[in-house]
């Protein structure tokens, strides 16, 4: 008999997809990580081209931004960018970017993309910019609705981005959010319920608990 949470999560994927679609959005479920790579370099597509990502434990944790450079395309690696008029040219880069790259910190049964961001780099780009978006997502990110999205972010998601990246928060140290304005990364919160631009923003749905 096969794993009945590998049946659950493809079933639910299913229906994701379907609200993704109506949102402008496509979606795929792919049941492993290296299949969601597979997929990954198949929707970057034939041709060289300049590839941006977001802050993601998802994608530096299993290799996606690997799979992008080796078959040939031009990440943009914004951590080689160090003085302010150097960053200034990666931001240039990442907007006009061919591809941005990122995960989600929750996605609704009903299709919607919840994120929470400190600068607001990631999210900005997600929303405006670069030709097309690919979110590479865990089902363990799945929520019933934005509310529940909202509460998992700050409760689950932050709290160990901010151990990660040594913030003074409460999260850090409670492991529960504390609405705390002090060295905090929750910042701006932006929920995405449709594409303008159909197709834009894609979604690889991955039956794995990538990230946080």
């Amino acid at each position: 008999m096969s794993n009945p949470k590998e049946i659950f999560y493809e079933k639910q994927a299913e229906t994701i997809i379907k609200k993704l679609n109506q949102r402008k959005m496509e979606g795929f479920y792919c049941p492993d990580v290296e299949s969601a790579k597979a997929k990954l370099v198949e929707l970057l597509g034939e041709g060289k081209k300049s590839v941006a990502y977001g802050g993601s434990m998802t994608l530096d944790e299993n290799g996606f931004k690997d799979s992008v450079t080796a078959a040939g395309h031009e990440l943009i690696i914004r951590e080689n960018y160090k003085t302010p008029e150097e960053i200034k040219e990666c931001k240039a880069k990442q907007i006009n970017a061919d591809f941005f790259l990122m995960s989600t910190n929750a996605i609704t049964l009903d299709g919607e993309l919840i994120n929470i961001d400190g600068r607001g780099n990631r999210v900005s780009f997600m929303i405006y910019g670069p030709d097309n978006v690919i979110i590479i997502s865990g089902m363990n990110k799945v929520v019933v609705n934005v509310d529940d999205g909202i509460r998992r972010v700050r409760n689950i998601a932050t709290p160990p981005n901010c151990v990660r990246l040594d913030c003074k928060t409460p999260c850090a140290v409670t492991g529960k959010c504390g609405e705390c304005f002090t060295d905090s990364i929750c910042c701006q919160f932006v929920v995405t319920r449709m594409s303008r631009v159909p197709g834009r923003i894609k979604v690889i749905l991955v039956g794995q608990e990538l990230g946080y």
